[in-house]
């Protein structure tokens, strides 16, 4: 079954062609990644999925249901959910009550005022466990703010991951990570997306190639491969137009 279809998804800004005739169909189960070189579309094309941009043609689907044109919020009950490429947490909420916050909603907990957020148990222990997924359990108390870059990005996974959507995207979350910081990164997404659907954008090869089981190239908004890694390392195509020929 398909996750995710896009077809033929344009985007303009006025004059401007971001994405153009988009057609990309990512399986459920699957680990699917976007590469391109910079300003290829690839963040355009998520707030396009996500919501946060409507598009100018074309129509998207999240599991078999249409989603063009709804707002995030919608998108995201539907089971869809992300992260951004700049971090995007609650700074000077604690660690646990950014995790708790993801996990409201979900949970049943919408327009609910009355309710002590420190008495739902339920609550309280999934977001214990998301902790300790993302090996954050000894963090809970502390602002957010202060938690070092690389422990951020695997706050926002876990924010991402906590509605229990099937389908998530991560858009570059080991940019900017040492190489043992991405090491441990690329661990936590493999465990804590089993069984879902990820899409990720990545600019690291390393990351590119150890995670996804398949892979999409977008140049100048347009789709020009799509096929395994392997396949996808040998493109001659590919290698000029983004990972250089060398890698050949």
């Amino acid at each position: 079954m398909t996750a995710l279809k896009l077809v033929d998804v344009h985007k303009n800004f006025g004059s401007s062609r971001i994405i153009n005739g988009v057609n990309l169909e990512v399986p459920k189960g699957e680990r699917h990644a976007i590469i391109g070189p910079n300003g290829a579309g690839k963040s355009t094309l998520f707030n396009l999925i996500s919501g946060f941009y409507k598009v100018s043609r074309g129509y998207i689907e999240l599991n078999g249901h249409a989603i063009t044109d709804l707002p995030p919020h919608r998108i995201n009950r539907r089971g869809l959910s992300r992260s951004f490429q700049v971090t995007n947490i609650f700074p000077k909420m604690t660690v646990f009550e950014n995790v708790r916050s993801a996990l409201l909603w979900p949970m049943g907990y919408r327009y609910s005022f009355w309710h002590m957020c420190d008495r739902l148990k339920k609550v309280n222990r999934k977001t214990e466990e998301i902790l300790e997924k993302i090996n954050l359990a000894d963090r809970r108390h502390i602002p957010a703010a202060m938690l070092a870059y690389a422990e951020q990005r695997a706050l926002e996974i876990g924010i991402t991951i906590a509605g229990d959507t099937d389908v998530i995207l991560l858009d570059e979350p080991t940019a900017g990570m040492s190489k043992s910081e991405t090491a441990r990164a690329v661990e936590l997404i493999r465990n804590v997306t089993e069984g879902k659907t990820l899409i990720i954008v990545e600019h690291d090869m390393s990351v590119v190639f150890d995670l996804a089981d398949r892979i999409s190239v977008l140049v100048y908004g347009k789709v020009v491969a799509t096929d395994l890694p392997d396949n996808i390392r040998k493109n001659a195509q590919v290698q000029e137009a983004y990972l250089g020929k060398e890698v050949a």
